[in-house]
């Protein structure tokens, strides 16, 4: 078996009460975040929301920063994206989670200037492994299908940053006086 299968005693994915509702903006969960912080110049800045049950819609464009091949993304960056996606489902079961592993299928060039429309779910729980799917399509939610990825997520305390993160920027999270982007620093994958 695959270790991106969920066991046979996998569970339902089950979204918490409190998670954001259908259609509302996750935001950023840490400004120097490559994937969804702001404060980062050639980062992706995608913008996720919440969708159905326990799945996202997010997007990001394509920047000239992003490429690989001259005018395409580079395949690193279109699968930090599908990560960024993915780690954006912990939000919806309110657990803090890392990504344990991730398998990523390129399925069409994506052109420097497109956008990319990704949806990402959970497909199943066991224990402390999530186990969630993404693709991201060109142009739109309907567009054609450029990539797509199964991941397994792994429920971690927040010590696993604090014991594992650069003291100073560790530091600086927890001194924030803002209670909620304090705890959000530490919600998504690393």
């Amino acid at each position: 078996m695959s270790p991106l299968t969920p066991p046979a005693d996998a569970v339902p994915p089950v979204r918490h009460p409190e998670a954001p509702a259908p259609g509302e903006p996750l935001g950023t969960h840490y400004e120097q975040c490559f994937g969804c912080g702001g404060d980062q110049p050639h980062g992706l800045r995608l913008a996720a929301r919440a969708g159905e049950g326990v799945s996202i819609t997010a997007e990001f464009t394509v920047r000239p920063a992003h490429q690989g091949a001259p005018g395409l993304a580079h395949g690193g960056v279109l699968t930090t994206a599908l990560d960024e996606s993915l780690g954006s489902l912990t939000w919806l079961l309110r657990t803090i989670a890392v990504t344990g592993r991730l398998e990523t299928d390129f399925v069409a060039p994506v052109p420097v200037g497109t956008a990319l429309f990704l949806r990402a779910e959970v497909t199943a729980v066991a224990g402390r492994k999530i186990y969630a799917r993404a693709e991201g399509r060109i142009g739109g939610p309907d567009g054609p299908l450029a990539v797509r990825a199964k991941a397994l997520f792994i429920e971690v305390g927040v010590d696993h940053f604090i014991d594992h993160g650069r003291p100073e920027e560790i530091e600086a999270a927890m001194a924030d006086p803002d209670q909620i982007r304090r705890a959000r620093a530490f919600e998504v994958n690393p």
